[in-house]
């Protein structure tokens, strides 16, 4: 890849993404509501920032001039994995901005487009499919992320355009403001207390965002046009095995209380491929967990407390 363009490159995602392809000479057209954030690049020469608020996606195409784009990743989403992610009106508008963003693509002439889904689109299927399916709040997000997948998917198919996406799981590392389950976990542990959590015998996956960045990329340069791909390991773990990892690395001696809740997350990973990325791209995770976790309990210790 020579050029790309980034929505919310300022982001947890974006920022790893943006400077990993900056790194390596890409120019790089970041797009991100806070200006304070685009700064951050300002020390590379092929960075070449784009403030804009999501209404403004349809306006791209007037604001970025360069018609030689290799990829238009998008990864902004309004409100972010927070409390947000109840907000069925933020995310239905989300799913639109989705369109938008595609649409200026297309006019850009960009010749893919990567977005960056999430791996409950894989629970958003069993509730459309199983009628006992317990929907959690999360499932509000998933179907804002899963219909903005499909109106993308659909909006490119109809204009002529690449489109492909990685479907990620539950992300860790450092600039992670998120209150996502890894850093509440960390939270506890930092201050030697145990936190509450699920029986945790069901398949989880945890990936570093070093990893996912490096993902987008190779979707970007070597993935297959309308396939959407898991981003995460190719042998799952449960819950409570990715639990105790944690545990061990940060506080040993703390006793996890498993079990405070029923696991509520309801995916048949017998559904996914768990290798498609492999096949495809030769991508895979390359970061350890227990070789990453006590940085980022550093960092959660320094900036979240």
């Amino acid at each position: 890849m020579n050029k790309v363009i980034i929505t919310g490159c300022g982001g947890f995602f974006g920022r790893v993404l943006t400077r990993t392809l900056l790194d390596h000479g890409v120019r790089v057209y970041g797009v991100d509501i806070n200006e304070e954030k685009l700064s951050g690049f300002k020390k590379y020469d092929n960075f070449y920032p784009v403030a804009a608020e999501f209404e403004d996606y349809e306006q791209l195409p007037e604001r970025i001039k360069d018609t030689d784009i290799d990829v238009f990743y998008h990864l902004a989403w309004a409100g972010g994995f927070t409390t947000a992610i109840r907000d069925y009106k933020l995310q239905m508008k989300n799913a639109a901005f989705a369109g938008d963003a595609l649409v200026a693509a297309h006019r850009i002439h960009a010749k893919r487009f990567v977005y960056a889904n999430t791996y409950n689109q894989y629970e958003i299927m069993n509730f459309l499919e199983s009628e006992g399916f317990e929907p959690r709040y999360t499932c509000i997000y998933s179907t804002g992320k899963t219909a903005a997948g499909l109106i993308c998917r659909t909006l490119a198919h109809n204009l002529g355009m690449e489109y492909s996406a990685g479907l990620i799981p539950m992300p860790y590392g450092e600039n992670n403001y998120s209150k996502q389950l890894v850093n509440v976990v960390i939270t506890s542990l930092n201050h030697g207390e145990a936190p509450k959590l699920v029986e945790g015998n069901n398949l989880y996956d945890l990936v570093y965002v070093q990893d996912i960045a490096d993902a987008l990329i190779a979707i970007g340069e070597k993935g297959k046009n309308k396939k959407e791909y898991y981003v995460g390991h190719r042998r799952l773990k449960t819950f409570k095995e990715w639990m105790i990892e944690i545990r061990d690395e940060i506080a040993p001696e703390v006793e996890l209380k498993f079990g405070e809740f029923k696991d509520n997350q309801q995916i048949d990973y017998s559904k996914v491929d768990l290798d498609a990325l492999y096949r495809d791209t030769g991508w895979e995770c390359r970061y350890e967990l227990r070789d990453r976790i006590k940085e980022v309990a550093q960092w959660v210790r320094d900036h979240i407390i």
